[in-house]
């Protein structure tokens, strides 16, 4: 068992889950400031955001609208501020990283390959909603593809990674985004430390499956050996059993209600500090430690929350 501490990563409040889904979805930015401090708190070194539209709680891409929380969640927390540049369905790839660009952050979500991303099943849930656009939203994704080209990567990369010294949670739904990543690193575009998001449990990526999670573990290990910092994250009923199993292998986790609505089978959870306390509460039970968010920066090779553009 691995005695390096662990690090934690919350997703606040991401773009996949709508507001009929639970009413403890962070969707206005006080809500999101408010919930991120405190999962913050809770231990968590890395706060991985999306912004929403406050008054009908869909994802925005909008510069603005996050410039109403970050400012907040930087002055209260020492955490690392990740803000994604996968954004939404439906979002153009300027859109998508428009925030990040405007913010400078230390580090940004990097999604490693192109593909189909449903999240049409979760109509089958619900036959009453609180806004209109969110069964359409669902439906969409049955004939959505989620672009992310090797021209796109390159873009980011070039823009926010060279332009702003940002470095990247690398997001990986399947084997063949660890490849791409392993291809970008062979053409000298990415240097390490990599920080690798491994992401179980999404349709149209691979399964969550003990076998699946552990090939992934076995390739980053073989394509890039020492020179990276794993994590894993499992969408749903997934996310304890495997983000402990990471955690015991060495890995580290993430958390936080875009992954997951749930604490634990049947209920709700009611705050993304909820996830952080549970997480962080096994890990220390398996004699695990859990890493601050200096020591976060220390190892991703992070440019430091004084050299962030808000």
């Amino acid at each position: 068992m691995s005695t390096k501490p662990v690090i934690i990563s919350c997703a606040v409040t991401g773009s996949i889950h709508t507001p009929t889904m639970s009413p403890h979805l962070p969707v206005t930015p006080d809500e999101i400031a408010t919930q991120a401090i405190a999962a913050a708190e809770a231990g968590a070194a890395i706060l991985h955001l999306h912004a929403r539209n406050p008054e009908s709680g869909r994802p925005t891409p909008d510069p603005s609208v996050f410039m109403e929380f970050l400012p907040r969640i930087r002055d209260s927390s020492n955490a690392v501020i990740n803000i994604s540049t996968g954004g939404g369905p439906g979002m153009t790839v300027d859109e998508r990283i428009e925030a990040a660009l405007h913010v400078s952050p230390e580090m940004a979500s990097l999604n490693m390959g192109s593909m189909n991303f449903g999240l049409y099943p979760l109509l089958d849930k619900y036959s009453e909603w609180k806004h209109d656009w969110e069964p359409q939203f669902l439906e969409m994704t049955r004939d959505f593809i989620f672009r992310n080209t090797f021209k796109d990567i390159e873009t980011i990369l070039e823009k926010l990674g060279k332009g702003c010294g940002t470095r990247f949670e690398f997001e990986c739904y399947d084997v063949g985004h660890l490849y791409n990543l392993a291809h970008l690193v062979d053409r000298g575009l990415i240097e390490p430390p990599f920080f690798i998001q491994t992401i179980f449990g999404i349709l149209g990526g691979i399964g969550a499956d003990e076998e699946n999670l552990m090939h992934m573990r076995r390739m980053a290990l073989k394509l890039f050996g020492e020179d990276h910092e794993w994590s894993v994250l499992a969408a749903g009923r997934f996310q304890m059993p495997y983000t402990t199993k990471a955690g015991t292998m060495g890995g580290n986790v993430r958390v936080g209600l875009e992954d997951s609505l749930y604490l634990a089978k049947g209920q709700l959870a009611e705050t993304n500090a909820q996830q952080v306390i549970k997480i962080r509460r096994i890990l220390e039970d398996l004699s695990l430690t859990v890493a601050t968010p200096d020591e976060a920066r220390q190892r991703l090779a992070l440019k430091g929350a004084e050299n962030i553009g808000f």
